[in-house]
């Protein structure tokens, strides 16, 4: 797969992603919803309750948005905000009332809800139930199918930002380094063949019968 570098690129992939979380998680349940990527300046993306967000000649959709300036953190973290806002998306159309207070507070709804569909959720006294974390199921997931991290994003100056999909205010500070990812690559040093582990390990390659080493 090519290096995920172009803006277009990235809009694909992020399409990629819905499909297979929808898949695994919802049992393809969900139709897909126009997925955008714009400025974001209080949070790491959104969902919007409105069938009719977007409109076309073939018919109108809901808008899920990541932040344009948070699309090159690790991909567990990138999965974890869409899938975020999958679990908003699952709520509106079953009729579950996940939030409240304008929208903005995350019930204990939400967390039911958002837990029981690969996601950690920490509670934030201003949003509720908001701090979005990748869960080892996801984590495995993500492993599995093999997603890769995104690398372009757009330079916003966002300041300190808090874990998940929550908010961060808006400084005009350099933007505040990404956490490591959580997952590591090895690579066979005869073949160069590679795997990921959510943890360190120790691994061989059968076909050469070496010993996988971390790479730098």
């Amino acid at each position: 797969m090519k290096q995920l570098t172009s803006y277009n690129r990235a809009a694909g992939y992020l399409n990629k992603i819905f499909d297979l979380l929808n898949q695994h998680y919802f049992e393809s349940a969900l139709t897909r919803p126009t997925i955008t990527i714009q400025s974001t300046p209080k949070a790491y993306g959104h969902f919007s309750m409105r069938p009719d967000t977007w409109v076309s000649a073939t018919g109108v959709s809901h808008e899920i948005n990541i932040g344009a300036g948070t699309l090159a953190r690790p991909i567990e973290d990138v999965a974890a905000t869409l899938l975020h806002e999958m679990v908003h998306y699952y709520c509106c159309v079953n009729g579950i009332q996940d939030t409240s207070r304008g929208n903005l507070y995350h019930n204990k709804r939400f967390k039911a809800v958002a837990e029981s569909h690969g996601l950690i959720v920490e509670h934030d006294p201003k949003y509720g139930w908001t701090i979005t974390h990748p869960s080892d199921g996801l984590l495995d997931f993500i492993l599995e199918t093999g997603l890769t991290d995104i690398l372009i994003t757009r330079n916003e100056f966002y300041g300190i930002s808090v874990p998940g999909t929550g908010t961060h205010s808006s400084g005009g500070m350099a933007p505040v380094p990404p956490r490591p990812s959580s997952s590591r690559k090895y690579i066979c040093p005869c073949c160069g063949n590679s795997v990921r582990a959510t943890k360190m390990v120790n691994i061989a390659c059968v076909d050469c019968r070496e010993v996988m080493v971390l790479a730098g």
